[in-house]
């Protein structure tokens, strides 16, 4: 067993350090990988001194997988996943069996972040990704061909061209498949036999045409519930895969502080000289932060209830309407996030699709915004600023 994981260690410690050569300073977003390449590397060293079981193919044990993603402050591992501690057990016990593990829930709510997450520690790969839509087919799933070397050498493995699905069964690691339910349901079938009996066939290579998935192969799936229906997995689809719920956050004082940390994190990645130059006034994140949760459960501080838009308000929509807000504040105003900032920028949140989130939005500001409004210097210019868009 240990030979084995070894190897298989050694193996992803190469691939990254061959990746890394490619991770210029100003990549968008690094994968998690790459991103908290050191933490990674000191949760070896922590399992080899605690000598931690190692499931064969995981280069970490389940042990270091959970502090990776809840934190550790002895390792000095940041807490990545906020939510349910409980879920993050569930789906690292999942994950160490035979089943598949499918996170669900609404827009916003970290799903794809959690499983880049479990991938990047337990694989050291979460690149291995494949993206559901109405156009995916089943060469997604499996493989193509190079037709040039299909036409001059036949089929073989150098003219095959694997999916990141047969690059996962192949080298044992974990596969990551967003918007499972916006694929076809006859692509969402191909799984069914791939996930009960870990092969994948190759007709094409004759009697040696069959794939047997390695040890640490495992698929985790996303799925928003507000796709639900768009095309229903089928009963043998779902027996394949244990089903998890992430939940938005319903604590406003946590949801508030895990968006004073992403926004600190983001702005000093733009460079230390725009982090420490910006503003960041807590009242108006704590703004930001009651008007999403009021407008996301259909329901004020005081008890009154309000029509909920159909747009996303999620904690990841409203991070980005303080981002832009700060960085409208730099480059636009006066080096501060500002409550009118976050006036302008909630219209591209909820200005998407339904013409009746406006009639809702204004009928916030006018009886929920404006009262406070009358009390309160942020909520006025909150209030000031959207009058000019909701009226």
């Amino acid at each position: 067993m240990s030979t084995a994981t070894d190897s298989n260690t050694e193996n992803n410690t190469e691939n990254n350090t061959e990746n890394n050569s490619n991770q210029g300073k100003n990549i968008l977003k690094q994968s998690a990988e790459h991103r908290y390449a050191d933490e990674l590397a000191r949760l070896i060293q922590y399992d080899a001194a605690e000598n931690n079981l190692k499931p064969i193919g995981w280069i970490r044990s389940p042990k270091a997988v959970r502090k990776f993603i809840l934190g550790d402050d002895a390792l000095d591992i940041s807490r990545k996943f906020y939510g349910d501690d409980a879920l993050a057990d569930r789906c690292i016990v999942t994950l160490l069996g035979k089943q598949g593990l499918m996170l669900v829930g609404e827009p916003g709510t970290a799903k794809s972040m959690l499983s880049e997450l479990l991938s990047a520690a337990i694989s050291g790969d979460s690149g291995l990704m494949v993206q559901g839509s109405a156009g995916t087919t089943e060469d997604h799933l499996k493989y193509s061909w190079n037709y040039a070397l299909l036409l001059a050498e036949g089929a073989n493995t150098k003219s095959l061209v694997p999916s990141p699905l047969y690059q996962a069964m192949e080298q044992g690691k974990i596969v990551r498949l967003e918007e499972i339910t916006r694929c076809p349901p006859e692509i969402q079938d191909v799984l069914v036999s791939m996930m009960s009996e870990k092969t994948m066939m190759i007709p094409e290579f004759g009697d040696a045409g069959r794939l047997f998935a390695q040890a640490g192969f495992n698929i985790i799936a996303t799925a928003n519930l507000r796709d639900k229906g768009v095309h229903e997995m089928s009963s043998a689809l779902k027996r394949r895969f244990n089903f998890e719920t992430v939940h938005p956050i319903s604590d406003p004082a946590f949801e508030k502080s895990l968006i004073l940390k992403q926004l600190r994190t983001e702005l000093g990645d733009l460079g230390a000289g725009i982090s420490s130059e910006i503003t960041i006034n807590e009242d108006v994140v704590d703004l930001l932060v009651t008007v999403f949760q009021e407008l996301r459960q259909g329901q004020t501080q005081s008890g009154t209830n309000i029509k909920t838009p159909d747009a996303v308000m999620s904690s990841a929509e409203a991070f980005n309407v303080a981002y832009a807000s700060a960085l409208e504040g730099y480059y636009l105003g006066d080096k501060s996030l500002s409550a009118n900032a976050v006036a302008k920028q909630i219209i591209g949140v909820v200005l998407k699709d339904n013409p009746d989130d406006i009639k809702r939005i204004r009928f916030y500001m006018d009886n929920v915004a404006k009262e406070r409004a009358k009390k309160d210097k942020t909520w006025k210019a909150f209030y000031e600023e959207g009058k000019r868009f909701w009226q």
